[in-house]
């Protein structure tokens, strides 16, 4: 008898089809910034959280499952860079003092040195609000970006200023759909402490005049327990449950041009609410270098800063020699020259 040889069958695969981010908007013309964030050298616990956090902040033009290995050196950053459109880099550092952030623009620089003197991570913040409110979707869009006191006209803070404009997708207000500004991002520069406050919004719209127990029914589509009231006018009259922002301010409040969702109605008034979903932190502006964690110093925190390029070994030996009776420089500067020039070794 002839033997029945068992077919295989052959199981259909369907091949996923990755949609690949656009590198120019369509609307703009313009370049669309993406970003790589990292760290150099070993990371605590807390700092290493707030690299992922800072990975969903700039979502969704950077790369969030980005591996690190400790052998990569800048170059393997800066080679991957160029053929993923990678236009910035923010780099985590951690010296025996504080924490840094670098932020740099590839591949020929500037790079600016922040000192991190106070951070708290996305949990802290989530973990103080009665209510913390934070959904998938706020991330599919880049948040808008709003810079304040940065306009007394010095170059390092023009520098700033100019670095942290693009590193966000730059938009048209003509153009501008209202459902993709969910996110904000603020830098707060005080000029008598000269640091950086840093904070992270959520953008919310909120009908006037509408209590809060009226809005969810809308949105979610539930019918409410009514069965200790009497009559439906209880539940929407029952004290204590008014909206949230019964005195809106009129400066906190917009007319719409077009709908917004299932509540914000075009022509009718709506509060901006802004609710904070982190990270925070409190930066200084330490040093601006030419290139990309390398050349010469444009600003210095302490007074170093010449804008020339560094010179080289015969010529520092000599400025050494020359210089042996100044005083030190601060412990911080120190520390952060020691990684930085860790980093150009590797």
């Amino acid at each position: 008898m002839a033997r029945f040889r068992n077919k295989k069958k052959k199981v259909f695969v369907k091949q996923v089809v990755k949609k690949n981010q656009p590198s120019v908007d369509h609307i703009t013309g313009n370049k669309i910034p993406k970003s790589f964030v990292f760290s150099r050298g070993k990371l605590p616990g807390p700092l290493r959280q707030l690299q992922m956090d800072l990975r969903k902040l700039m979502l969704p033009y950077t790369a969030l499952n980005l591996k690190e290995k400790k052998r990569n050196s800048l170059k393997d950053f800066l080679n991957v860079a160029g053929p993923m459109g990678v236009t910035h880099f923010l780099i985590l550092s951690k010296t025996a003092t504080a924490p840094y952030l670098r932020v740099g623009r590839t591949p020929q620089g500037p790079t600016l040195t922040f000192k991190i003197n106070e951070y708290s991570l996305a949990v802290d913040v989530a973990q103080s609000q009665l209510r913390p409110r934070c959904p998938q979707e706020l991330f599919q869009n880049p948040p808008l970006i709003v810079l304040s006191g940065f306009g007394s006209g010095d170059q390092h803070l023009k520098l700033t200023t100019i670095m942290f404009q693009n590193i966000f997708p730059a938009i048209d207000i003509n153009t501008v759909k209202l459902s993709s500004c969910q996110r904000i991002v603020l830098l707060n520069y005080n000029k008598d402490t000269k640091l950086i406050d840093f904070r992270h919004y959520s953008i919310r719209l909120q009908p006037v005049g509408v209590s809060r127990r009226i809005r969810k029914i809308v949105q979610n589509h539930q019918v409410p327990d009514l069965r200790n009231l009497q009559d439906v006018s209880d539940f929407v009259t029952k004290a204590g449950y008014g909206s949230e922002s019964e005195a809106d301010d009129e400066a906190a409040t917009v007319t719409l041009a077009s709908d917004l969702g299932r509540i914000n109605k075009a022509s009718t008034k709506s509060a901006v609410k802004l609710q904070e979903i982190g990270p925070r932190m409190t930066l200084q502006l330490i040093k601006i270098e030419e290139g990309l964690c390398s050349g010469g110093v444009i600003f210095s925190e302490y007074g170093n800063g010449d804008g020339k390029k560094k010179p080289e070994k015969e010529d520092t030996k000599k400025q050494k020699d020359t210089d042996e009776d100044k005083e030190d420089m601060n412990e911080d500067q120190e520390n952060i020259e020691e990684d930085l020039e860790d980093d150009e070794e590797d």
